[in-house]
């Protein structure tokens, strides 16, 4: 660490351990230069990111002179005194299904596998610049975002920095793994059934499924659905709420956007946990979960109940909801799939899935609809009581690196590759915000997480709940390769 690392934080912690928002700050009163901190977090990339050994999360980089230049024209802003968005001088990346202006968008696809560099920025990558983050890559992303793990042929699998021998999940896989290995201090995903929350309970680290519209996008297609959303991902809810702060707002090309004031986001109150009341659910409605992930989230509840968070056994009804998400799901396939009519080397579940969302009726997606208006309902129903309900994030830890999905649960036989996803898939067509934050470790030492259900356009109070929870159960302060106790739900230092 430099001199002026160390003088800016007293606990010694290596820059790429450090929560976002303290470098952001360290950063704006110049105790840390933006230069110091881009050099820091390249040469970790360098040291576990590259060669065949590497985790593979960040797949494209822009050059070192370029990332070492933004850094630069970052501290010089800093000592004009310039206004300072809430991410300056902060590095990150983009998942690779997003444009960003000079490096290719390869879609996880070798169908794009010699896609030229974007001419311009999507929406995303436009408010990440415009909140003072730098990107200096794109992040790894299996085909399309199909599926909750990532591989591709184009940039191989990802893989975890808990256990490299595992998956680190999808389909945000490269952001959540470059964020446990302390690759980028913050990082963007995507989520229709789970891309945000599978990875992140695989890695150790916490991601926002957001109220639908909170962050704006400029994809083509319909921009009045709500199932597909980009949210935040950081090593805490504060940190995430800061990148919120950062993405989120309105824009005129994303009608369903409604926040006025996104640096209310970034604001986390501090909640005391005995006044938290929260509805617990088990299984998601009855899904199958491995016995140690039952046993880590019992034990989350158990910490949470001795430190006074009032647990009730309630939850919102879900019947229907598989069949509600898949028809959904597939019917976006099939109207994107025109998009790539023509290309070799498509993934066989990416066409299967076109194909079948083509065939959809005009009956079967109407009472997809309208089931998803009634899950909201019910939701928002039960919230009206307790602060949120909480759920297992995944059925298993992370499963080995060379599986494509996971096909039995406890002993139940899946016949889909998205069968397995259903934790997150149920929650996605209720239409409330979900935040998954950690919950415990196997006795192997896996990562397993929690899923957080808040009130809808209750964004920010769900970030604090989340923070609440993460103060009583303390995983979040867990770091790969670290002698910290990583089993059960003793908390870390």
């Amino acid at each position: 660490m430099t001199a002026s690392a160390a003088a800016a934080d007293p606990g010694g912690l290596p820059l790429h351990r450090w929560p976002a928002r303290d470098l952001a700050a360290a950063i704006a009163r110049r105790e840390l230069s933006a230069v110091e901190v881009m050099r820091h977090h390249l040469a970790r990339i360098d040291e576990i990111d590259e060669g065949a050994d590497g985790l593979r999360a960040i797949v494209t980089r822009v050059p070192e002179s370029l990332a070492l230049r933004m850094a630069a024209d970052a501290d010089r802003a800093v000592a004009r005194g310039d206004d300072l968005g809430p991410l300056h001088g902060l590095p990150t990346a983009v998942k690779d299904l997003m444009d960003v202006a000079g490096l290719p968008t390869t879609h996880g696809s070798a169908a794009y596998r010699d896609a030229r560099p974007a001419a311009r920025d999507s929406v995303l990558a436009e408010r990440l610049r415009a909140s003072g983050a730098l990107i200096v890559g794109k992040t790894n992303t299996p085909e399309f975002g199909l599926g909750t793990l990532t591989f591709n042929s184009v940039r191989g699998t990802t893989r975890n920095p808990w256990d490299p021998s595992r998956h680190a999940g999808g389909s945000s896989g490269g952001a959540a793994a470059a964020l446990a290995a302390g690759l980028l201090p913050l990082a963007d995903g995507s989520d229709s059934g789970g891309s945000i929350r599978f990875p992140a309970a695989f890695c150790n680290v916490v991601g926002l499924r957001p109220t639908p519209g909170t962050v704006p996008s400029g994809r083509p297609g319909d921009a009045w659905n709500p199932h597909v959303v980009l949210g935040p991902m950081a090593r805490d809810s504060r940190d995430a709420a800061l990148l919120l702060s950062g993405i989120a707002g309105r824009d005129r090309r994303w009608p369903l956007s409604w926040v006025d004031d996104p640096a209310a986001l970034g604001r986390v109150a501090d909640l005391d946990p005995a006044r938290l009341r929260i509805a617990w659910s088990p299984d998601v409605g009855g899904l199958p979960i491995a016995p140690d992930v039952r046993a880590v989230h019992a034990g989350a509840r158990a910490a949470l109940e001795a430190a006074g968070v009032t647990v009730v056994d309630v939850e919102p009804d879900l019947a229907g909801a598989d069949a509600c998400w898949e028809a959904i799901e597939l019917f976006g396939f099939g109207a994107d799939g025109g998009a790539h009519a023509g290309r070799s080397g498509l993934r066989d579940d990416y066409l299967r899935n076109v194909a079948e969302g083509r065939a959809i009726s005009a009956d079967a997606l109407a009472n997809a609809l309208a089931r998803r208006t009634e899950l909201f309902r019910a939701t928002a129903a039960v919230l009206d009581d307790v602060d949120a309900v909480a759920y297992p994030a995944t059925p298993v830890a992370a499963p080995p690196a060379d599986v494509e999905w996971v096909d039995e649960i406890d002993g139940v036989r899946l016949a889909r590759y998205f069968a397995w996803q259903r934790t997150a898939c149920r929650l996605t067509v209720t239409g409330h915000p979900v935040l998954t934050t950690p919950a415990g470790f196997t006795p192997e030492g896996l990562p397993v997480g929690m899923q957080l259900v808040g009130p809808s356009r209750e964004d920010a109070r769900l970030l604090a709940i989340g923070a609440a929870v993460e103060a009583v159960i303390g995983h979040v302060r867990a770091a790969p390769g670290s002698t910290a106790p990583r089993t059960g739900n003793a908390p870390d230092t």
